[in-house]
């Protein structure tokens, strides 16, 4: 039988700068729902990618003294990087500047053109850079940005128009009928009733006062404006051409599911939509606004100082653990919260205590009594056991009809009711006790399958939340699940000697206060640094005007730009015995630098360490291979001497 496909895609991420925790999280999101729908044996297609074109992409490469392809060209290495450490299970990860995503939205434009749906006009309004948002008069708020609260800048330009107000009452229609199209539920009321109803104006889907961008076929001065351009990936990505569709389009439009933040559903409730009846494309089947992940009580933000990044919590917590507390915390319909110390609560009570501690004393049990040789159950259920079965077999069927409504935190939940309701048994059954009578020996018997195959049923729904530790279990108890569980108890190891494997240490658990004040120092140090880096920056300032004649001034020093970087690769060049090929990690994007020290440094004493990088160097070839910057090092005679940093000082900070 052919499996049925399913079609799901992120929100593309904005290439602005490195991805932190909040971003990651639709990711992993999407990851979980992509895994579970595997589980169930359907044809998954995966879309991820990034968002590389607009006006802040191209201040962004003028501060940097850098074109805006290599500046996105970092920026979109950094966070594909993110989603492979996250182990994001995606099947195509596109960008916006890939040559046919731009050709096909050129070809989209010309057709919609050509039938009368965009026209050539005038903008006045003001424009939100940071969203990428044209706004009139009536919709900002105390004068600036209604959805992210900045400034915005007056704008009078040239542009080309879509249509938009034409498909007000279709699109409304469609909503209406559709009730799966946006959810959860509040999203599709926001949409009809603050813009639907009121009626929508002509949207604004070229620019002309900048130029990284899509450009206009027959009026290249024009560019295409973000969400015109961005929005099209879901369709270029798989193949769509207005003349000419792949073969691969016909299979997985239209998508099964569009995972995106509540801040952006506007645009992909009601430009998207629209986008495709202007195409006739069938529309989306689902549209889901996920809530937001605050930092404590507010919204992370760089600008606010509060941003958490991704790889600072797998370093300090594992990479499961982050997910299941991610997986965990944000609810369907509620913002979620996340801080250190919840982290740190969350993963001892939940992951060493509950599922941890679950495994290690199963097995444990299972090798001291029965030689590590899995038992087969013996005779009638105990009333424990009947208790246990029907609390396994009901959250496993809760957590499965909940997987399939993408409620994923309340999902999980369910799975460790069941697990607890596992820790329970034993309590209740005291296997050591009916160890130490023989003729207890079957009940003993049945106590231990019950717990594995409980553990086992369990671990295959807990899978999408956390496939690292969930193979560590697999490999535990042999099993390899081929398929979603129905949630009854299978005995899969009746009578066939199974063994266990070897038992890890799946969670260790943390010391609360021994963690909290080590990360109390942590930052501490940083803001130290921070606050010398800062005084530093002051006290040149202020000697600008006295600098020596004869010697270059302050504002000569300031056109040369060094980054903190930390050191991820290191190897030599080939054919040459001075040069090394470093790849560092400068926060916003990871660099590849060549570098004259192989005679004194060899690739291991390098990788891992800090050090400061000229980075607005145009770029070189050295030998052929491409260097973007320059490492600062002492001259020392016949030697060089890398200039490294302290560990505190953060990636990406400046030197001033």
């Amino acid at each position: 039988m052919e499996k049925k496909k399913f079609y799901m895609t992120t929100a593309i991420a904005y290439t602005s700068g490195k991805p932190h925790i909040g971003n990651v999280y639709e990711a992993i999101l999407a990851d979980c729902i992509a895994r579970f729908k595997r589980l169930q044996g359907n044809d998954v297609f995966f879309l991820t990618g990034t968002d590389e074109h607009g006006e802040k992409i191209q201040n962004e490469a003028e501060k940097r003294g850098i074109t805006p392809q290599q500046f996105v060209d970092g920026v979109a290495d950094v966070i594909k990087g993110t989603w492979n450490n996250f182990h994001i299970s995606y099947d195509k990860f596109i960008r916006t500047t890939d040559e046919q995503h731009v050709k096909t939205v050129q070809n989209i434009f010309t057709k919609l053109y050509e039938r009368g749906d965009i026209y050539k006009g005038t903008y006045e309004g003001h424009y939100c850079i940071p969203c990428e948002s044209f706004w009139t008069n009536s919709q900002l708020k105390d004068g600036c940005c209604p959805d992210c609260g900045r400034p915005v800048t007056p704008k009078q330009e040239e542009a080309y128009f879509f249509r938009m107000s034409s498909y007000t009452e279709k699109l409304m229609k469609y909503i209406e009928e559709h009730e799966d199209f946006i959810v959860p539920a509040s999203r599709r009321n926001e949409m009809i009733n603050n813009f639907l109803k009121p009626g929508l104006q002509d949207l604004c889907i070229s620019r002309s006062t900048f130029t990284w961008g899509i450009p206009i076929p027959g009026d290249e001065k024009h560019i295409a404006y973000v969400w015109f351009d961005a929005l099209n990936n879901y369709i270029t990505a798989i193949g769509y051409d207005p003349e000419n569709p792949t073969e691969q389009f016909e299979k997985l439009w239209p998508a099964d599911l569009h995972i995106i933040g509540k801040d952006i559903v506007r645009f992909h409730t009601i430009y998207w939509p629209i986008f495709l009846m202007a195409l006739d494309l069938p529309m989306p089947k689902t549209v889901m606004g996920h809530p937001w992940l605050l930092a404590g009580d507010d919204k992370m933000s760089k600008s606010k100082g509060n941003v958490i990044y991704g790889d600072e919590l797998v370093e300090k917590f594992g990479l499961d653990a982050v997910r299941y507390y991610l997986l965990s915390e944000m609810g369907f319909y509620n913002d979620g919260c996340i801080t250190y110390e919840l982290m740190v609560k969350r993963t001892n009570a939940d992951l060493a205590n509950t599922l941890g501690n679950l495994v290690s004393r199963t097995c444990a049990m299972v090798k001291q009594y029965f030689g590590g040789v899995i038992p087969a159950p013996v005779g009638e259920d105990s009333p424990a056991a009947v208790t246990l079965k029907q609390t396994v077999t009901e959250k496993m069927e809760n957590a499965y009809r909940l997987m399939d409504r993408y409620s994923v935190a309340e999902a999980v939940e369910e799975i460790f009711v069941a697990l607890r309701a596992c820790n329970k048994y034993i309590d209740e059954t005291t296997p050591w006790v009916l160890a130490k009578d023989e003729s207890k020996k079957d009940e003993l018997a049945s106590v231990m399958a019950n717990l594995v195959e409980s553990i086992r049923l369990c671990n295959i729904m807990l899978t999408p939340f956390m496939p690292d530790a969930c193979g560590k279990i697999d490999e535990i108890i042999t099993a390899t699940p081929a398929e979603i569980c129905d949630g009854n108890f299978g005995y899969v190891y009746a009578n066939t000697n199974h063994e266990l494997g070897e038992t890890p240490i799946l969670f260790t658990r943390i010391d609360e206060k021994k963690f909290m004040d080590a990360l109390l120092k942590e930052q501490a140090a940083k803001a130290k640094a921070a606050k010398e880096a800062e005084k530093a920056k002051k006290a040149a300032e202020a000697k600008k005007e006295e600098a020596p004649v004869g010697l270059i001034g302050i504002e000569d020093f300031a056109k040369v730009e060094l980054t903190v970087g930390q050191v991820v690769t290191c190897e030599p060049v080939e054919k040459s015995d001075k040069l090394l090929k470093l790849t560092v990690d400068i926060g916003s994007e990871v660099r590849q630098v060549v570098s004259g020290i192989a005679k004194w440094y060899a690739p291991a004493d390098l990788i891992g360490k800090k050090l400061v990088l000229v980075t607005n160097l145009k770029p070189v070839k050295l030998r052929g291979v491409e260097s973007f910057g320059m490492i600062l090092a002492a001259d020392k005679g016949e030697a060089a001497s890398v200039l490294f940093l302290d560990d505190s000082i953060p990636v990406g900070s400046k030197i001033h």
